[in-house]
């Protein structure tokens, strides 16, 4: 009878939920990428994090995301000048990114078939994303497509580009040294939200509590609800927004695999 109860909780995810706080319907292996898909040095032992960056560098985003961070910083580097100001961008710039990811992550990644001119129109974003969801343990479609990379640091460094005025009024100082600056930290961002996100979807387990924190919330994403935990890199944004509920009191959807 105990038995029973036990397997009933766990199919339902009512069961006692595990160290991530997650309940072992949504702790399951099959979850992520098989240990396969991410090759060890030692097959004894399980899947490490040099493990998973080896994988990810060898995908064929992440040398585009890595080579633009490195062109910014030579740009920035010969130029000199540095002061205080550069640390306000970097820190501005990071202090936004809970917030920026979150409405990405909603109003691009999740956005719904709209029509136009009477013809229906899907961003790719939003299919791209449909077909992650579908398939969250493929790594292969976990990276930003090269192509949609290369659109997205072209936006950065226009958006960088386009702030530098009225932040240089406010700040004074080299314009264009701090507009390279904010590049630089810009690309250095979405190169870690890319190498993140590939994370969490790899066999590698959480070890530390940060990680352990935006493991829990992805993993949420993906199977409980798609409805809340947006953030990747952070939960900040989630938390301040009101998009990271108790889990126990949010009904599993019937379409977070789907959208």
């Amino acid at each position: 009878m105990a038995d029973t109860v036990r397997s009933s909780a766990t199919a339902t995810g009512d069961a006692r939920p595990d160290a991530e706080g997650l309940t072992p319907d949504l702790d399951a292996p099959h979850l992520t990428a098989p240990a396969g898909a991410v090759p060890t040095r030692d097959q004894r032992r399980a899947v490490t994090l040099a493990d998973c960056a080896r994988t990810f560098a060898r995908q064929p985003s992440p040398p585009y995301l890595l080579g633009a961070v490195a062109v910014a910083l030579a740009l920035r580097v010969p130029q000199g000048g540095w002061s205080w100001r550069d640390l306000v961008m970097a820190g501005g710039l990071i202090g936004v990114t809970p917030f920026v990811e979150w409405a990405i992550h909603v109003y691009l990644l999740h956005s719904r078939p709209f029509t136009l001119l009477g013809r229906r129109v899907e961003l790719l974003t939003a299919r791209e994303h449909r077909a992650h969801h579908r398939a969250p343990g493929v790594l292969e479609g976990v990276l930003i497509p090269v192509s949609g990379v290369l659109v997205f640091l072209a936006m950065i460094a226009a958006t960088n580009w386009a702030l530098s005025f009225p932040i240089a009024a406010v700040l004074s100082g080299p314009r264009l040294a701090y507009a390279t600056t904010g590049v630089a930290v810009s690309f250095a961002i979405l190169a870690s939200y890319e190498w993140i996100h590939f994370l969490i979807h790899t066999p590698y387990r959480p070890k530390r509590r940060y990680y352990k924190a935006i493991w829990r919330n992805h993993r949420l994403h993906h199977y409980k609800n798609e409805r809340y935990w947006f953030g990747v890199t952070s939960t900040v944004g989630d938390r301040l927004i009101g998009t990271s509920p108790d889990q126990h009191e949010i009904p599993r959807s019937a379409t977070a695999r789907t959208l």
